[in-house]
């Protein structure tokens, strides 16, 4: 029988749930038990696919296909597993699902209700996930805070499970927050008693209690939440701030959370065997070099839209011992004055992320064109490779009013253009070109210098493509396209060799990055970054 824990939230949002799920997680990861995460949206959207980045962060795609939200990325990278769609369960799901069951018929003429239809609907699909990845423990996340209206029927499900299910196969997890005013220098725990008394009020007494802190909390301010909450000392664990994300696990592991965990839910005691992962963790801290990184977009207001980059930029830093400065760089500043381009000069490498719409892009393009001419390390993804092919186009080919026709529909030369099967699409949601697949090498290519293999897989999440009519002519002037999928149709990977590093991929490599196994492209783009600093010759080109 599967045991579920169910992570809550309270006090305010952004304090690191998915953090803290994706840390209790691998604990019992690194104790030899079989473990997954799910994560909880109560939002109506369907899924996060339509959603604004600057508003909900990143979109997270997993393998299958799915514009999840970006918390499973965490989980990801932590559990080093590819989880799924159905991963991610939102309120729009759950209300879909219950409506077209009451459009069929199998309500059998009853009042369709928040309770039990809906909980009822939640509680399925909890359930069905644990059978489905045949996991012994399901670590599960509700988004949002305590006393959302938009949480309660997911909370109530949750208590119903506790009655159902027993309390050794079930467990709660509050984070809350203890905050430090300057003028006292003084843990207050006030925050963290209010929001265990809400979640009481609905029917639920935490187990556990994780409490968010600058410094960690002191031993007066846990005993007094232990006193105020009903959970013992012991339950009540500090979870401070820290130089990296990967040291979590560690910290919360040095408190007895695990121990308090198979104690409550009657699992039998493993030591925990930490492997690779201490030696992961700690290469994030005392790193002994910097590059600094230009991330030009327009998504720069909100750092979590771009999370999966950052990320994946700091474990390729950490495998070199290389800590990434990332800073935001407003594509549209280029739009309005072209000296502003010279800002790049200052930096190690240049990086055009995933985006959409005509909003930034000629910034973009011209900061694609500037890394190429000054010899900048460049890496564009999605959206940063399509641009990459216009720039290019435009500067090296001749073609004055090159574009994308999803910038310019009139443009006379459409480098890239929307592709075939998304022409007679009319809704929005999940109707892209997403999930992983499979991509060829071309040999004797700097792709295939970096990925040692001639057949990868990767992650997609786009509309628009590289216009195969053009291919012919940017060939001739240089460009090297290095990997191609379905059959051909798609090109994956654009090149410019005697450039320190200059590559941009179709895919979305972010996805698939690892703490302790950074993705290749990421690598070679660090490591070219690196090398330019010092003034060194670049090694992936000259090994």
């Amino acid at each position: 029988m599967p045991k579920y824990i169910f992570l809550t939230g309270g006090v305010m949002s952004g304090l690191g749930k998915g953090l803290t799920t994706a840390a209790i997680a691998k604990l019992l990861q690194l104790a030899g038990y079989s473990v997954t995460c799910a994560k909880i949206d109560p939002y109506l959207n369907v899924d996060a696919g339509t959603m604004n980045p600057i508003i909900h962060g990143e979109v997270f795609v997993t393998d299958d296909g799915g514009e999840t939200d970006m918390d499973l990325g965490t989980y990801e990278r932590f559990l080093d597993q590819n989880l799924t769609t159905e991963h991610n369960i939102t309120t729009g799901q759950i209300y879909l699902s219950v409506i077209q069951k009451e459009r069929q018929g199998e309500f059998l003429g009853k009042c369709v209700q928040i309770i039990p239809n809906v909980t009822d609907e939640i509680k399925r699909r909890i359930r069905r996930l644990a059978n489905a990845t045949r996991s012994k423990i399901l670590v599960v996340e509700c988004g949002g805070t305590v006393g959302d209206i938009e949480g309660l029927p997911f909370l109530e499900a949750f208590r119903q499970m506790r009655m159902e299910e027993g309390s050794q196969n079930t467990l709660f997890v509050h984070v809350t927050l203890a905050p430090m005013l300057e003028t006292v220098r003084e843990q207050k725990t006030k925050p963290t008693q209010h929001s265990v008394q809400e979640l009481r009020r609905i029917g639920i007494q935490p187990d556990i209690i994780v409490v968010r802190t600058e410094n960690p909390l002191t031993q007066s301010s846990k005993e007094k939440i232990s006193l105020f909450t009903s959970v013992d000392v012991q339950s009540v664990v500090s979870n401070p701030d820290c130089d990296s994300v990967y040291s979590v696990p560690e910290i919360l592991a040095k408190q007895g959370i695990l121990t308090v965990i198979t104690k409550k839910m009657k699992l039998p005691r493993r030591d925990l065997k930490w492997g690779s992962w201490s030696r992961t963790a700690r290469a994030y801290s005392n790193l002994k070099d910097q590059v600094t990184v230009a991330m030009v977009g327009k998504y720069v207001s909100l750092a979590d839209s771009y999370v999966s980059v950052n990320h994946a930029l700091a474990h390729a830093g950490a495998m070199i011992g290389a800590k990434g400065e990332v800073d935001w760089v407003d594509a549209e500043g280029f739009e309005r004055r072209a000296s502003a381009l010279n800002v790049l000069k200052k930096y190690d490498g240049i990086l055009v992320p995933q985006g959409f719409g005509r909003r930034g892009g000629e910034g973009k393009i011209l900061a694609a064109n500037f890394a190429r001419e000054h010899g900048i390390p460049y890496l564009g993804l999605c959206f940063g490779f399509q641009l990459a092919a216009v720039s290019f186009a435009r500067f090296v080919c001749g073609l004055r009013n090159a574009n994308s026709t999803e910038i310019d529909p009139a443009t006379p030369y459409p480098i890239i253009d929307l592709l075939p099967e998304q022409r007679a699409v009319k809704e929005i949601g999940a109707t892209m070109r997403l999930g992983g697949h499979e991509i060829k090498i071309s040999p004797n290519t700097l792709a295939y210098k970096l990925y040692g293999k001639n057949l990868i897989r990767e992650r997609h999440r786009h509309r628009y493509e590289l216009n195969q009519q053009f291919r012919s002519l940017m060939e001739e002037k240089g460009m090297v396209f290095s990997a191609f999928s379905d059959e051909g149709r798609r090109t994956e990977i654009l090149e410019i060799p005697n450039h320190p590093f200059y590559m941009a991929t179709q895919y979305h490599p972010e996805f698939v990055s690892r703490p302790g196994n950074p993705e290749p492209v990421y690598l070679a783009f660090v490591t070219a970054a690196l090398a330019g600093r010092k003034g060194l010759a670049v090694p992936i080109l000259t090994s």
